[in-house]
């Protein structure tokens, strides 16, 4: 086994470069590879700041992505920069990591980046690559952005986050200070309302990262979360996506919905009136998900599925009940086995216009939660597939007999 590797990956400006270098460092002293990732603009300046110090033992190697704009462009306008590193950054990192990964004996096994660049946990997350979240500032300034929906939920700023209230001044807990609303960051940063809008959208996508992962699961009670996930094809119009939404809420339970930006026909995803407001914090709508990891956490009780069999593989070896929802292809089939055969999961049945309405999906979920025999029989299908795996088990004996078949 090759050395622990960490891709670390700071947001491009000084303030929060410096700190992750002397973090670097100090890993790099305890034997731990490191692999920094700057852009090409900051590149050189750590360099010139650090000089030959910033590796004095051979394991933290400084590589750089390109940050979107173009050469004498202003780095201090943080709108701006920040707009491009949001349209570049992730397929520049993912081809640095492949890069990495098909170069080098030892493959990146964790990917450390600073909270406000969370777009490389997505990626990170994306590739199957254990991830660490940093935040270089103050922690009362990260509770402050992770409050953000509770501000909402409480009228004190709206979705774009303008302050409803400019003038009444509040405190996130009684022993923090008191704050003013035109002192949030994203509003000091910039006068400019496109700007502040940018970064507002930008932190939001940020603390999304943090929230959807196991922090937000782990708040929630043991098997109490519907996961709803339709892979990369299924698209829905706008009244089944509305019911979909509808069912959700109704069902008060907290959920994790994946929605992709194609996922409906045409360019907006219309949430029905008042829907975010309604169901506030108990759910996370995220563009995508580590599913195999979120499928996994004690928290989920049921999977709302397309039934493709990669989804169906992970569903069932974590022991995960469905609600069957196919879309095309061998997701009818595979459906089929979840509910007839396996009987792990029930059918969602559309309505004579062909629209799943939302008491279908509430009554389906609490048949499927309210029945310990699917639970039951999903994780007794969960052993078996463990039982095949293991050394001597019926797919262990497929894999190594083909090994051996290509050996001969």
């Amino acid at each position: 086994m090759g050395k622990p590797y960490v891709l670390v990956i700071p947001y491009p400006t000084q303030g929060h470069v410096i700190p992750l270098v002397e973090l670097s460092q100090n890993l790099a002293k305890q034997g731990i590879k490191i692999s920094f990732v700057n852009t090409v603009f900051n590149h050189k300046r750590v360099l010139d700041a650090f000089g030959e110090k910033v590796d004095e033992n051979g394991l933290l190697h400084l590589l750089s992505v390109p940050d979107g704009l173009e050469d004498g462009k202003d780095r201090n306008q943080l709108g701006k920069l920040t707009e491009r590193l949001c349209q570049v950054m992730p397929t520049q990192l993912k081809e640095l990591i492949h890069k990495v990964n098909g170069s080098d004996d030892d493959k990146i096994s964790c990917v450390l980046a600073d909270i406000n660049i969370g777009l490389a946990l997505d990626v990170a997350a994306e590739l199957g690559i254990p991830t660490v979240g940093l935040w270089p500032g103050a922690v009362f300034q990260l509770a402050m952005l992770l409050s953000i929906p509770k501000f909402i939920d409480d009228g004190l700023i709206d979705e774009i986050g303008t302050p409803l209230m400019k003038h009444k001044m509040f405190q996130l807990s009684p022993k923090t200070p008191s704050i003013h609303p035109m002192n949030l960051v994203w509003l000091n940063i910039d006068d400019s309302p496109s700007t502040q809008k940018i970064m507002f959208d930008f932190i939001l996508r940020n603390i999304k990262v943090v929230e959807t992962t196991d922090w937000w699961l782990d708040q929630q009670s043991p098997g109490s979360v519907i996961y709803v996930a339709f892979g990369s094809f299924t698209v829905f119009d706008q009244i089944q996506f509305q019911e979909l939404a509808l069912g959700l809420e109704i069902t008060e339970r907290p959920f994790i919905w994946v929605v992709r930006e194609d996922i409906t026909k045409g360019k907006h995803h219309n949430y029905p009136k008042g829907f975010n407001e309604r169901v506030g914090n108990r759910c996370r709508i995220v563009s995508w998900a580590p599913q195999a990891a979120v499928l996994g956490h004690s928290s989920i009780a049921c999977f709302i599925s397309h039934c493709g069999w990669n989804s169906t593989m992970e569903g069932v070896s974590n022991g995960v009940p469905f609600l069957c929802w196919p879309y095309f292809a061998d997701q009818f089939l595979n459906e089929s086995y979840i509910s007839d055969i396996w009987k792990i999961g029930l059918k969602l049945q559309k309505d004579e216009g062909g629209i799943i309405r939302k008491e279908e999906i509430k009554s389906k979920v609490e048949q499927l939660v309210g029945d310990e025999n699917f639970k039951t029989r999903a994780v007794e299908l969960k052993q078996m597939v463990e039982k095949s795996v293991c050394d001597g088990g019926s797919s262990d004996k497929v894999f190594k007999n083909f090994v051996q078949w290509l050996k001969s």
